[in-house]
């Protein structure tokens, strides 16, 4: 069984090995991946991860420290693998970070998580703060939602709801006379709901999916 680090690495050399058509060396792997915005933490740590895998039978390194995959039965289907796109932080207390169209980099997930949804309405944001934590919601979690059409009825749904260019996860609820709620769960009494007319500017941009917890997903 791989840990989700090894699994980052070899996802990634599998990509690399197939769109820049060479066989890269750990420091290649390493910017590969700082190049996508994954916090990979030290050279040294990458490293290590590629001389475990070595140590498995996974992967092996010629005289030049290129890296070659060996195909076994240990290492899962790549074909079963699909990205999607990963957005700015999104606040699980106040509406605090800002949200904009810009793709800070990719997450790489299996299709079998994801059987009855759509790959290509599907996006991850980094969430910050514990306003949503009793639904499983942590602090740096990466979340993944689905774009959902403005008519789709988001009552009582997890939502990524930007306002004014700020971005938050929280309970959609439509109140009397207009009102909006977008509702905390949460075990810190701090948090409160946020309250909107109609008439202001939010957009829902989609409906939680699932959860990945950080340690899972980070390398």
């Amino acid at each position: 069984m791989l840990t989700s680090k090894q699994n980052m690495v070899m996802e990634t050399l599998r990509e690399i090995i197939e769109t820049e058509k060479e066989n890269p060396t750990a420091y290649r792997v390493h910017k590969f991946l700082e190049e996508r915005g994954v916090e990979v933490g030290s050279l040294k740590g990458t490293v290590q991860v590629i001389e475990a895998l070595e140590r498995k039978d996974l992967l092996k390194r010629d005289k030049s420290k290129k890296i070659y995959m060996v195909e076994n039965d240990n290492y899962a289907d790549l074909g079963n693998i699909f990205s999607i796109p990963m957005y700015g932080l999104a606040s699980c207390g106040e509406a605090l970070a800002y949200a904009d169209g810009n793709v800070d980099g990719y997450l790489q997930i299996s299709k079998s998580l994801f059987r009855q949804n759509d790959p290509a309405k599907l996006f991850a944001v980094k969430a910050l703060g514990d306003s949503m934590d009793k639904e499983e919601i942590g602090d740096g979690d990466y979340v993944v939602f689905e774009k959902r059409d403005a008519d789709y009825d988001f009552e009582n749904k997890i939502v990524v709801a930007v306002i004014n260019g700020m971005a938050t996860i929280k309970r959609y609820k439509k109140l009397k006379h207009g009102i909006i709620g977008l509702f905390p769960h949460s075990s810190n009494p701090i948090h409160q709901p946020i309250y909107l007319d109609e008439s202001d500017t939010i957009l829902v941009a989609g409906v939680f999916r699932k959860v990945l917890p950080v340690a899972f997903v980070s390398l």
